[in-house]
């Protein structure tokens, strides 16, 4: 909203440069976010009266003025304008002024001729070309009145001015008017507000004569009413209100049009102007559109309208789309003489379902949007006709023609000195909160030290008593706000707790092994949401979801950061390395707050290297992966173990869950070759941990082991098994029979193909053996060897010569 301080000092008289009273508004709520001085860089513009002019004798384009600037003879100026004439009043800049854009205005001579000066365009003094009348786009202006002589041009034109930008939120439509505006200076600064005059002049003849109004539904159209004026003569505005509007940002067009849009600023309530004798009935009625009726607009687009659509019509057809376009048969033209004016409430729902979908967005739907003041529909059409007799000699008729009801103009909210003090923790009296109350003009009665608030209906924001808490809160200045310490009995120092130290940690590893972290989003689609899943859960499904991407929670973190690699890899990025920690959702059922888990997972593509400086970067394979998984456990002292899977989207021969206690926590996998191809990918590894899960193991604190004193022994075994028994389970029979003199065993090799059966494999390990307490002998650790042989043996394992 553009609010001229000129235009506001009509209504509230404020001694305050612009740039103090952009900053006490914007402390209050508002924020003010530019400010337009029209009068900045200028000097020396002057209104002038061209006496006469004749042609150039060197140039077909330039006609030389004589013109009067208030100075005892008038000056010469060469202009080339083409709609300059003898005996306007037009905008003069003198020699030794200034223009906008730095423009230095000196003596010429143009084409032999002297040139003491220049006739100046509205686009010349800092006017945007769109918001000029059309009449003056192309040439330069003329007054509409006859200003003096010499006098400031900016004062005549009301250009010394600024303009304020208000950054309005939804909730503040109070403001998209300068009545509003001038309501939210009141109470800064408690001055009285001067109201426009609306006393109209009435015709004996009735406007019910005339026409009649009907709303047939009052859900669509709770109040139409209408006023009659002929007579009218269409010509140019004023150029109080061609100026009042150009600063506002809407283009004058003539004297008719730009009053329904000055009221539609000044009071914030939409107007619109029918043409009587083009409206093809003497009966308007307000309906819902038929389904498949069609209207053409005043953009000459023809519309299909829906049965959600409300509109205006002449008992028969459509002549205009209610509060957000009229129609193009019934508009003013200039041939124009009787009109019937609109100012009515409509359906805050169905303007912006229609304004949405026809893609009109407009000044007047912006408003019926948010919500117009009751208060000020009837006196927005009484404003208009008393401007329409003024400025364009229109006879108006006696009384308003109307239907439906008007809603409750006001509100009543009870509120105490102490719920206002207790909240925002001021200490404000009964007298000093009324104050403000009466500076918002809300009506007010006290009864000790509680208030019943009367809230006009402009204020449509305010419905509980934190509003009326909030309002006294920003009236009476943020800034006031007492400071306090939080008074502690007893205080603690901040430190982090177990399971924030552990996520520090794994974030260390992943990030220092060249992983990125993703934060990818919570929606998936509902064939994406169980896919990877370690376990079945029902599914969370959003109401109303606004996107089949997005329609339910998801169960898996990996769907998303498979895109995420996808969309790097289309772009070039081909060695990608993300990890995530964020929440997978499982559902309770209808009407109960899913289950929250919180999952760790990684993928990784392309090629890796760990420093390029150090090796050279070799292809991801499985091996790293779960390298990455194990120093995780590592660093939060935990034990995994793998276990060979098959899950679906995932390689059936390079899969693996992760255990801990025998409980399945997650897996480690490459993509299946079908899911990569769907995405453009190379081989592509992923790992997923069930995190809340890992988190609930309890550990102790990791204590020093002392360096053994003693030496060690090692042993390399080579045992035949067949290809479906795991390495994982030998290892785990070496553990289980080594007694307290076995260090550690590791599978360092496996082998199929020549020299081995079929449907068999050699699986080499190495196991060392390590007494701390003496040095171990040759008969010790045979006894343990042999012991783990025939343990293995019995487990089918046979020992490879």
């Amino acid at each position: 909203m553009l609010v001229s301080k000129e235009w506001l000092n009509e209504y509230i008289n404020i001694n305050v440069d612009v740039e103090a009273l952009a900053e006490k508004i914007t402390r209050s709520g508002i924020e003010v976010d530019s400010i337009t001085d029209y009068a900045k860089d200028i000097k020396k513009l002057v209104v002038g009266h061209v006496i006469n002019i004749k042609k150039h004798p060197e140039a077909d384009k330039l006609n030389i003025c004589l013109v009067d600037v208030g100075e005892e003879e008038p000056i010469q100026i060469v202009c080339g304008a083409p709609n300059v004439a003898a005996d306007q009043f037009v905008i003069v800049s003198r020699v030794g002024g200034r223009l906008p854009g730095g423009v230095k205005i000196k003596r010429a001579k143009l084409r032999g001729e002297v040139s003491e000066g220049m006739i100046c365009s509205l686009q010349e003094i800092g006017i945007d070309q769109n918001l000029m009348p059309k009449k003056y786009a192309d040439g330069i202006y003329v007054f509409s009145d006859e200003p003096k002589p010499g006098s400031d041009a900016l004062e005549s034109l009301l250009l010394n001015d600024a303009v304020m930008d208000f950054d309005l939120t939804p909730n503040r439509a109070d403001c998209l008017s300068m009545l509003g505006a001038a309501h939210e200076v009141r109470a800064l600064y408690g001055n009285e507000i001067n109201y426009p005059n609306t006393t109209v002049n009435e015709e004996h003849d009735l406007a019910v004569d005339e026409i009649s109004v009907r709303v047939e539904d009052e859900e669509a159209t709770p109040y139409y009413a209408a006023r009659v004026v002929k007579n009218l003569k269409i010509e140019p505005s004023p150029t109080w209100m061609q100026t009042r509007l150009m600063k506002a940002g809407i283009r004058p067009i003539n004297n008719v049009v730009d009053v329904s849009n000055y009221i539609l600023l000044e009071y914030g309530q939409p107007l619109h102007m029918f043409d009587q004798d083009e409206i093809g009935s003497n009966s308007i009625v307000t309906r819902y559109a038929n389904e498949g009726e069609k209207i053409t607009t005043l953009d000459e687009v023809e519309r299909t309208l829906k049965s959600s659509d409300v509109v205006i019509t002449n008992g028969k057809e459509p002549i205009a789309l209610a509060g957000v376009m009229g129609g193009n048969f019934s508009e003013v033209t200039e041939k124009t003489q009787n009109v019937v004016i609109e100012s009515a409430l409509f359906n805050a729902v169905n303007v912006r379902q229609t304004s949405r979908r026809l893609g009109l967005r407009s000044e007047a739907s912006s408003r019926f949007e948010k919500g117009v003041a009751t208060e000020r529909v009837n006196d927005a059409l009484d404003r208009a006709a008393f401007l329409l007799q003024e400025i364009a000699n229109g006879s108006v008729l006696k009384g308003i023609v109307s239907d439906g009801q008007l809603p409750e103009t006001s509100k009543v909210i009870t509120i105490s000195t102490s719920d206002v003090n207790r909240l925002i923790g001021f200490e404000l009296s009964t007298e000093d909160i009324n104050t403000i109350f009466e500076r918002l003009g809300f009506g007010t009665e006290i009864q000790q030290d509680e208030f019943k608030v009367t809230v006009p209906s402009r204020r449509n924001d305010i419905s509980i008593k934190a509003d009326l808490i909030e309002e006294v809160a920003r009236i009476y200045g943020y800034d006031q706000l007492p400071s306090t310490l939080p008074n502690f009995e007893q205080s603690t120092a901040g430190f982090l707790t177990d399971n924030q130290l552990k996520t520090r940690k794994v974030k260390e590893i992943l990030e220092g092994a060249g992983l990125n972290q993703a934060i990818t989003y919570s929606l998936v689609r509902k064939d994406m949401a169980t896919r990877y899943t370690l376990s079945s859960h029902e599914v969370v499904e959003l109401m109303m979801p606004m996107s089949e991407d997005g329609a339910v929670l998801r169960q898996s973190l990996l769907p998303r950061l498979i895109d995420a690699v996808r969309y790097n890899v289309a772009r070039k990025n081909k060695n990608v390395a993300l990890y995530e920690l964020g929440k997978v959702f499982y559902s309770k059922g209808k009407d109960q707050l899913p289950i929250e888990v919180e999952f760790l997972s990684g993928i990784l593509t392309g090629e890796y290297s760990g420093n390029r400086w150090q090796q050279k970067s070799e292809p991801v394979d499985f091996f790293l992966v779960k390298g990455l998984v194990e120093r995780i456990a590592e660093q939060l002292n935990v034990t995994f173990t793998y276990e060979s899977a098959e899950v679906d989207l995932l390689h059936p021969g390079r899969t693996a869950y992760v255990k801990l206690n025998n409980q399945i926590i997650g897996l480690i996998a490459e993509l299946h070759p079908k899911v990569e191809k769907e995405n453009d990918l190379d081989r592509t590894y992923v790992f997923e941990l069930n995190y809340t899960e890992i988190l609930k193991e309890q550990v102790g604190k990791i204590e020093y082991s002392v360096i053994p004193r003693f030496p060690g022994v090692s042993r390399d075994i080579a045992l035949v098994v067949d290809s479906e028994v795991s390495a994982s389970s030998l290892v785990e029979t070496i553990n289980d029979n080594g007694e307290n003199i076995l260090n550690h065993a590791e599978v360092f090799d496996v082998y199929e193909g020549e020299h081995v059966e079929e449907g068999k494999k050699s699986i080499a390990i190495r196991i060392d053996y390590l007494d701390i307490n003496e040095t171990l002998t040759e008969d010790k650790v045979s006894n343990v060897h042999n012991q783990i042989l025939a343990a293995l043996e019995a487990k089918g394992a046979t020992l490879r010569a």
